[in-house]
């Protein structure tokens, strides 16, 4: 029979403190799962511009361990974009995304493969706790996911990251999204397929801080809604319609006042207010619009979405760029009956 392979993708910027341990964590699971499960796994370390000594760990980590692949980006090109090209590089298999920081634990990954081998194309966790992290981050995220389940038709579960097995057609649909704004949760639901949560606790960082302060993630967020919403354009509207009826309401008003009571029209702090309120609100609905104009602008100029530095494929891994993608395939990548590939 034929055996089922599976890559962790892990794409680490400045992560050295966190990733030896993180390292072997992983070989024990891989190990496992090619004594217990007949899986044949590798790892595969995406680079994404680190400054610190995560590319010579990587390099190490690659010199002892047959199963590591490793990519290095040519400059910080962001998490969403280092994840992109280390899922282009699976072309066997199914892919796992493991964070670098070892806040989700890599002991759950046979499950992870066992709901694959069910039938299974998204195998998410889904967080129950956020241990080691504030507050803030805490309810942040807890309201960012239900805004957007409220704001866009893409269905994207609550409380779940990148945490995540895709299966080989899975994988095929997500190389055909090449838009330059990634929203990866997004991008994950838009595709479809059969799907299934792995609900689990998250852990805290192995070592170091997160890389996330709040202003990073406020334009999270708004790349998040503006990538798979136009709910704001909308609002933008409603509110424009409804600030020009009060607007003309108040204005006949005062001309009624003016000329049957011969009362004084409102003076200097009236008038100040009123074009205050009016420009802020024609201001926020420029800015809105300019979010997305701003996102046509981007996508127009058709460059890649990362530049790589150094590709060095494990043993056995093919070092090729990702072929035409196929259709019709079914969770482990087989043909799918009366289906033909394009």
């Amino acid at each position: 029979m034929t055996r089922d392979r599976l890559t962790v993708v892990v794409a680490a910027f400045n992560e050295d403190q966190s990733l030896p341990e993180l390292h072997r964590r992983l070989a024990a699971v891989l190990a496992g799962l090619a004594d217990d499960d007949g899986v044949d796994g590798g790892v595969l370390y995406v680079d994404d511009g680190s400054t610190d000594g995560t590319w010579g760990l990587l390099r190490d980590l690659a010199a002892t361990d047959p199963r590591v692949s490793l990519l290095r980006l040519s400059r910080n090109f962001g998490k969403e974009a280092a994840l992109t090209a280390g899922l282009d590089r699976v072309l066997d298999g199914a892919a796992l995304i493991l964070d670098a920081d070892g806040q989700d634990p890599p002991e759950l990954i046979p499950e992870f493969v066992a709901r694959w081998r069910e039938g299974y194309d998204d195998v998410h966790g889904t967080r129950l706790a956020r241990e080691g992290e504030g507050w803030f981050k805490r309810a942040s995220a807890h309201a960012f996911y239900r805004v957007m389940q409220r704001l866009s038709k893409t269905p994207m579960p609550t409380d779940t990251g990148d945490f995540r097995l895709l299966s080989p057609r899975a994988l095929a649909a997500l190389r055909e999204l090449r838009e330059r704004h990634r929203f990866m949760k997004g991008l994950f639901g838009w595709i479809g397929f059969n799907r299934v949560s792995i609900p689990y606790r998250r852990e805290p960082r192995l070592a170091g801080n997160s890389k996330f302060n709040a202003w990073r993630l406020w334009n999270f967020a708004l790349e998040g809604i503006t990538s798979f919403s136009t709910a704001p354009l909308r609002l933008a509207t409603y509110l424009g319609v409804a600030t020009a009826l009060v607007a003309f309401g108040y204005g006949l008003w005062i001309i009624i006042k003016a000329l049957f009571w011969s009362d004084p029209v409102a003076g200097w702090p009236t008038m100040m207010a009123v074009i205050l309120f009016l420009g802020g609100v024609q201001l926020t609905a420029l800015g809105l619009i300019g979010e997305y104009l701003g996102r046509l602008y981007e996508e127009s100029k058709q460059r890649p979405l990362y530049l790589v530095d150094t590709w060095s494929p494990a043993e056995g891994v093919c070092s090729a760029m990702p072929p035409m993608i196929e259709r019709g395939r079914d969770a482990h990548g087989e043909a799918a009956a009366g289906v033909q590939g394009s």
